[in-house]
């Protein structure tokens, strides 16, 4: 049965839901569509009689990173389009390079929230952007926002009193990224004490800690860019994080 697609890829952006359209932009069937919702599959479209098995499992894969592309199968050119929700970035601590770094990733499409227990630094003159502050301890924030594979978390404090409810609340959960302010020592002391609390080597090996890519920057806005760097590479996969000069490496994700 053909179903309208417009509808199902309005429907897919304005509920937040991961999903994909493909369509035939080369060889038989071309302009053909079908859109596809992650958790219910084929939701509208032709009826996809040209569609194949490694066409949704590709899509799979690039829904995973969030990227599009265009793939040959046989005689057809198909273009995989992920519909993909905005990301949440969850910023723990409201010091100096939370405010560069929720200003960042406002702009790389985040939805941005600051938490800080500390209502002197949290406040909206210090935090105007933002898609909500939160002054309380990171047990009441977790009480309305969930540990999703869409979730980004961002630990600026290395106080315990904050730390340690963050690591507890979103163990064995799967968020994408978990970054934890600190030096080598630092998180040394904290790798030793998650291992007791029954983290995984591969969970440990999962944290990025010291936060951020290597650019050598001093300033708060600098720190922020390392760190958003390095989230960059956590989202979408792949890349190498080195200079593009005198590599061959893709420029810009083409």
């Amino acid at each position: 049965m053909v179903k309208p697609t417009i509808p199902a890829i309005a429907h897919l952006t304005e509920a937040e839901r991961l999903g994909a359209t493909l369509t035939v932009i080369d060889g038989p069937d071309l302009g053909s569509t079908v859109v596809v919702d992650r958790a219910d599959g084929v939701v509208a479209g032709d009826g996809g009689e040209w569609l194949t098995d490694e066409m949704l499992t590709d899509a799979d894969a690039l829904m995973d990173r969030e990227e599009s592309r265009s793939l040959v199968y046989g005689e057809r050119r198909v273009f995989i389009d992920t519909i993909a929700p905005r990301p949440t970035m969850l910023i723990f601590g409201a010091g100096h390079i939370a405010q560069p770094l929720s200003v960042i990733a406002r702009e790389l499409g985040f939805r941005v929230v600051v938490a800080d227990a500390r209502a002197a630094w949290a406040t909206q003159e210090r935090f105007p952007d933002v898609d909500e502050l939160i002054v309380a301890w990171p047990g009441k924030v977790f009480d309305h926002i969930e540990p999703d594979s869409k979730l980004y978390v961002v630990m600026l404090s290395h106080d315990a009193r904050f730390e340690i409810p963050v690591f507890e609340a979103v163990h064995n959960t799967p968020i994408k990224y978990l970054g934890a302010m600190g030096s080598r020592r630092t998180h040394a002391m904290r790798v030793e004490r998650l291992r007791a609390d029954g983290w995984t080597d591969e969970q440990v090996d999962a944290i990025h800690g010291p936060i951020g890519l290597d650019l050598r920057g001093k300033t708060p806005a600098e720190t922020a860019v390392a760190i958003a760097g390095e989230i960059i590479l956590v989202r979408y996969g792949g890349g190498s994080a080195l200079s593009l000069s005198g590599t061959d490496v893709a420029i810009h994700g083409v």
